[in-house]
């Protein structure tokens, strides 16, 4: 399950639900806000994940599930990006585990909420990118920053705020110099933290502020539009099968 970006009201109710009567907790202590734990039953048997590796995870949970147990694993935002669940799956198909995925509030979507800003607007962007830039893991041919930034729309970042100058530097290969840009720290927790620039001078910005790791980024024009044409949807003009 996705808890959410760290807020834990921005939990949904169904993952609370199966946190309620999980008879097994295993969670991304890196990430997870703890107070997500208190919705489990007082007795419930609690792991920390960032302290194992995959083999010592899966086998609590194939274990605890044969036993007839209920298992929740509890990953941080929503578990389908970065979320390393498939080779968890892939363990338990094997092992004859059955599963459901229940989706959480990325942290996409809660920087782009502490921003207050929409990352697709009308003649703006309608495309929005999300990536990673390669590091110790890289990334495929034809995902290259560099490769992505042709497009121009609205890009999201995770895990490169360490290297945000040499992602500045990719970027700017095809977004001018000038783009806005915002790295969100920890967005929705208590001690969230924002910075704007643009690609010519966020690296600057950032490495003053001390943000290192835990942080989005987020890049386009949708940040700073000025005047943009309003979306046909509530257009009096626009008609659709709602409204004549």
């Amino acid at each position: 399950m996705g808890a959410g970006p760290g807020d834990p009201e921005l939990i949904t109710l169904k993952a609370v639900r199966a946190l309620e009567r999980a008879d097994v907790v295993i969670y991304a202590g890196s990430l997870v806000n703890r107070d997500i734990l208190e919705y489990a039953p007082e007795d419930a048997e609690v792991h920390n994940s960032a302290h194992m590796d995959l083999r010592e995870i899966t086998d609590i949970m194939v274990d605890a599930c044969r036993a007839g147990k209920t298992v929740a694993r509890v990953h941080t935002g929503d578990p389908s990006i970065y979320g390393a669940i498939k080779e968890q799956i892939r363990v338990l198909e094997r092992e004859g585990i059955p599963y459901t995925i229940i989706p959480g509030v990325s942290s996409v979507f809660a920087a782009a909420a502490a921003l207050n800003t929409e990352l697709t607007l009308p003649e703006i962007s309608q495309t929005v990118i999300i990536t990673r830039p390669a590091g110790r893991t890289p990334v495929p041919p034809g995902e290259d920053l560099e490769e992505l930034a042709v497009h121009g729309s609205t890009m999201c970042i995770f895990l490169g705020v360490h290297m945000i100058g040499e992602v500045a530097e990719k970027l700017m290969t095809h977004y001018p110099p000038e783009t806005p840009v915002a790295v969100v720290k920890r967005a929705s927790w208590p001690d969230e933290e924002i910075v704007r620039g643009t690609l010519s001078d966020i690296a600057e910005r950032v490495r003053a502020a001390g943000i290192g790791k835990t942080a989005m980024i987020i890049v386009g024009r949708v940040l700073e539009p000025g005047d943009f044409k309003p979306s046909k949807l509530y257009d009096a003009g626009f008609s659709h099968e709602y409204r004549p």
